[in-house]
């Protein structure tokens, strides 16, 4: 990523020393301090000239940031004080001048570590359930769900994985992999089902996401209660954490995540979704609600930038940056995100909006060449990767997700 020159400053200075040791004495000292110096921003310091008589430069910038040869990066914002010291011992001449400095701030690529504060998935040894509840409209939906084979005695976090768009509980258990990371970081896994296209509800699972998708969404199905009851159900089965309630989704399933942010804020703490939408109007959550999104550049079933995908559905879908940026507004963010980079693999690009004083984020990762398939996890089929294309490899949606989420429980 190049950097952006965000601050430019000119100091003129004229400076005579009359000899060495004068000159080892007379120190000269330039203070610029600039509001617009931002955390990972760097100085870096021009057209500083001094001469000796062998046309040779000797000088140092010293500075209140930190020093790594003419560049001072700043470790947080605020002012940045730099002295200039002229190195009398170096056989300068009677006369010395210091003619400009040039100071200009950029802006450097801050670091994303997708998988911050979390363990790697492992083989899970827990145990693994069904079940079922009854919604207001008569319906019994139904549920899987993954507890690890050791929890600590204190509440735990509690993860509802939504599958995409004709797809199961049991594929999105198998395809996603966050019962491996359930028994490595301690959290309970439900797997709820959507509505089938078959009449006693059977068949390919589809989510009533507001504008999208399925018998789900042409029945007008309340998947909005189903989620809040199968909340309250599993508090009531196990010792769950209500500050950390989260939500994960994949294509239906996200646009289903993004409309319990909204409908569903006063008990679900944050979500995650992989090629997820939603509609920009109307979002308004009762609490403000953490949200992550990552969408392939390369995703044809929900193309990163809205329209008509290459499934079966004839959904318009919203661009994903337009969701996000509704996101962002519903909950009060800052406007301007901060953009980060995995140094080690420059297809991944991190925004980050945070709302002010709050541990409140929105963050939107970008990877080029990424398709629909769930990244980092391998196709349950050949015939689904026809339909998604091949998991892109080299990002673990499950595990990044699964970073921002217990990063950001209810305040």
């Amino acid at each position: 990523m190049r950097a952006r020159v965000i601050a430019l400053a000119t100091v003129l200075l004229a400076l005579s020393v009359p000899g060495h040791a004068d000159a080892a004495r007379r120190t000269p000292s330039i203070v610029w301090k600039s509001s617009s110096l931002e955390p990972n921003s760097s100085v870096k310091l021009s057209g500083l000239v001094t001469t000796n008589s062998t046309g040779t430069k000797h000088w140092s910038a010293k500075g209140s940031c930190r020093t790594a040869g003419t560049r001072l990066t700043a470790q947080s914002s605020g002012s940045c004080s730099v002295t200039l010291r002229i190195d009398a011992s170096r056989g300068f001449t009677a006369r010395t001048s210091v003619k400009k400095l040039t100071i200009k701030t950029k802006e450097l690529p801050v670091a994303y570590d997708p998988y911050a504060g979390t363990n790697e998935g492992v083989t899970p040894a827990g145990t693994k359930s069904e079940g079922t509840l009854t919604t207001a409209d008569g319906r019994t939906r139904h549920y899987r769900t993954y507890v690890p084979s050791s929890l600590p005695s204190t509440p735990v976090p509690l993860l509802i994985g939504l599958h995409g768009g004709l797809g199961t509980s049991a594929q999105f258990e198998a395809n996603s992999g966050f019962d491996n990371l359930a028994e490595s970081n301690g959290f309970i896994v439900v797997y709820p089902d959507g509505i089938g296209n078959q009449a006693d509800g059977s068949g390919y699972q589809t989510w009533n996401g507001g504008y999208c998708c399925g018998p789900a969404q042409t029945q007008q199905v309340n998947d909005v209660e189903f989620i809040s009851k199968l909340v309250d159900q599993m508090s009531a089965r196990f010792r769950i954490d209500p500050k950390r309630v989260f939500a994960a989704g994949h294509s239906n399933g996200g646009i289903l995540g993004y409309l319990l942010a909204c409908r569903l804020a006063d008990k679900i703490a944050a979500v995650g979704v992989q090629a997820g939408s939603n509609i920009v109007e109307g979002c308004t959550p009762s609490q403000p609600v953490s949200l992550f999104h990552v969408h392939g550049t390369a995703d044809t079933n929900m193309p990163i930038g809205g329209g008509k995908g290459s499934g079966v559905s004839s959904t318009i879908f919203v661009s994903a940056r337009s969701a996000v940026d509704a996101m962002v507004s519903a909950v009060g963010a800052v406007s301007t995100p901060v953009t980060a980079v995995v140094a080690s693999n420059p297809d991944i690009t991190s925004l980050t909006w945070t709302r002010a004083g709050t541990n409140i984020q929105v963050r939107y990762v970008t990877v080029a060449a990424a398709t629909h398939a769930w990244m980092g996890h391998p196709s349950q089929s050949t015939a689904g990767e026809s339909y998604v294309g091949k998991p892109y490899e080299n990002f673990d949606s499950s595990r990044a997700i699964w970073s921002f989420l217990s990063a950001h429980p209810r305040p």
